[in-house]
């Protein structure tokens, strides 16, 4: 069974940092493209950072410079480092699995930041 499980979000000030981190079990960790994404109150989910197997990383405008993601295939982790928090950061944040070959696609449930003075 394939388990997501996101942790380290809470509620920082503005400039502060946060390290979100994606614990995953029951998948072959090369196999996917890995990702963070994000849904504020009342609009969509939509994505932040995206790892590709070759080590590419996407990042949406919003948080270039700011956010970086990473990933550990000895402790099967995803890691998101965001700096420099801004009060439009505020959002559950959901790690996300995208099979590079297939239709596979998990989630996990998701860990809520909120930066706030």
């Amino acid at each position: 069974q394939v388990r997501l499980v996101e942790s380290g979000g809470g509620l920082v000030q503005p400039g502060e940092s946060l390290s979100l981190s994606c614990a995953a079990s029951g998948i072959i960790f090369g196999d996917y493209y890995w990702a963070w994404y994000r849904q504020a109150p009342g609009k969509y989910r939509h994505m932040v950072a995206r790892l590709k197997d070759d080590g590419t990383e996407i990042y949406i405008d919003a948080v270039k410079g700011r956010f970086k993601i990473s990933k550990d295939d000895s402790q099967l982790t995803i890691t998101l480092e965001m700096n420099n928090l801004k009060p439009e950061d505020t959002a559950v944040y959901y790690c996300n699995a995208l099979a590079i070959h297939g239709m596979d696609d998990y989630w996990g449930q998701g860990t809520q930041v909120t930066v706030s003075s």
